[in-house]
């Protein structure tokens, strides 16, 4: 079988992706790949804690494969980062990357001219999907998932922290979208069908960063906010 990685933000988009892959048994999942910002021990974007993504991969099975940038770290580092790691895996044997990406024609057009540098392919399981229905197959599926950032920008910020459930959805506005495919919000799966147990953390406090992006914090088991 097919070597492969999976993009790993730890959100309901790549957990639905994993699910695809699994499905197929066309390939051999050799990794999770995230990338955490140093200064904060995060998931870059999504903002939780790095021992949730540890959790997460253990749950899942699957090793985790981590790439750190700073929170000051230019676009050019961070491709160079990146450029380095799968060179890494492609000698390893890994020829693709699977992403969780549903209709953003710019951004698989960037990731399949980053990979192709490296002679690696992207795969994209559910692309083209209609996001309205996609959003309520997570949640048919048993999926369980907690918004963790809302570009306030995008979104009130009273959104962050609340569950993804169909209350959440028909609560969003019409304009934004039942995924948060435009960036509107990330997420943080913590339970579900690829899952051998459920994740536990607690809810912390909401913090506004940049003056646009509304953070959740999530406590991993019972450790206390640092």
């Amino acid at each position: 079988m097919e070597k492969v990685i999976i993009s790993w933000s730890g959100g309901k988009d790549s957990a639905l992706a994993l699910n695809e892959i699994r499905k197929s048994n066309k390939y051999e999942i050799v990794s999770l790949l995230t990338t955490i910002t140093e200064d904060y021990k995060r998931v870059s974007m999504h903002g939780f804690r790095e021992e949730l993504l540890e959790a997460q991969a253990s749950s899942l099975d699957l090793p985790l494969t981590k790439i750190f940038i700073s929170k000051n770290t230019s676009n050019k580092q961070y491709e160079e980062n990146m450029k380095n790691t799968l060179s890494k895996l492609y000698k390893n044997g890994v020829l693709s990357v699977v992403f969780g990406d549903i209709f953003l024609e710019d951004l698989k057009k960037y990731r399949e001219e980053k990979l192709a540098k490296v002679k690696m392919n992207a795969l994209f399981p559910i692309w083209k999907r209609q996001t309205s229905k996609l959003a309520q197959e997570f949640i048919s599926l048993g999926y369980k998932a907690i918004l963790t950032c809302v570009d306030t920008k995008l979104l009130d910020g009273k959104f962050s922290g609340r569950s993804f459930d169909k209350q959440l959805i028909s609560n969003l506005p019409a304009n934004i979208d039942a995924c948060g495919e435009n960036g509107e919000f990330h997420s943080f799966v913590y339970d579900g069908p690829i899952f051998s147990k459920e994740i536990p953390f607690t809810k912390g406090e909401i913090v506004l960063r940049e003056q646009r992006f509304s953070f959740c914090d999530l406590l991993a088991n019972n450790h206390s906010s640092a």
